[in-house]
């Protein structure tokens, strides 16, 4: 898609409802679709909003190993609940394996800076890296939103990838917490608050997905 089509796609879109959004990014797939998840907090929106289109999407999930009880419980009551396709992508490396040769996962201080994203390379990039390489999707659904980071308020809708070589569509880019809370009061779905990504520490740093210092290392290799 070139960027004035991309600019067209935002446009039309802008207004449109995040459902009838998934429902043109599956169509733009031509049955290449994806959404990816780490099960955090609202995550069941985007999962509820994409098999309402298409049931047997494939889901992508990085399992780096360090999620907590609840994350882990909250996974497999939506895969349940929601009949998800999961595809789940583990690293080369065990979380034992990590602990014990590179110290384990870092506290998320800004003086770890450096090893958070080590951490990210080989925990969570290069399992993302693998997913997308054999899933090969068109389209990329995300829950990303505008209000995350400053990083995330400058994308849109649409979006090119250049990390993983896909056009990227985030459906609730427009929506606040509230209309989040809405929508799964609405459909009586479950949430989940003890989630912690030690690749991403706050929800103002990127773990490299969705961020160039990650495609520069997606495309180096380098610790992957």
């Amino acid at each position: 898609m070139t960027p004035e089509q991309m600019a067209a796609a935002n446009a039309r879109l802008q207004n449109q409802s995040p459902l009838d959004i998934v429902r043109w990014a599956i169509g733009e797939s031509r049955g290449r679709a994806v959404v990816s998840t780490n099960f955090r907090p609202y995550e069941a929106v985007i999962l509820h909003l994409c098999v309402q289109v298409q049931p047997d999407i494939p889901v992508l999930w990085v399992d780096h190993g360090y999620n907590r009880p609840a994350t882990y419980r909250h996974a497999e009551a939506l895969q349940q609940r929601l009949k998800l396709n999961l595809k789940a992508y583990v690293p080369r490396m065990t979380p034992a394996h990590y602990d014990a040769t590179r110290g384990g996962a870092p506290e998320p201080v800004p003086e770890n800076e450096e090893r958070i994203k080590a951490f990210s390379a080989v925990m969570k990039l290069e399992p993302f890296q693998r997913g997308m390489r054999e899933l090969a999707p068109a389209v990329w659904l995300t829950a990303l939103r505008r209000v995350q980071n400053p990083n995330r308020a400058g994308l849109g809708i649409v979006t090119e990838d250049r990390n993983f070589g896909a056009l990227k569509v985030s459906p609730v880019f427009h929506w606040a917490d509230a209309d989040l809370e809405a929508y799964l009061k609405e459909h009586q779905l479950p949430n989940e608050w003890d989630y912690f990504d030690p690749a991403k520490a706050d929800d103002k740093r990127e773990c490299g997905l969705h961020a160039s210092w990650g495609g520069a290392v997606v495309s180096s290799g380098a610790g992957l």
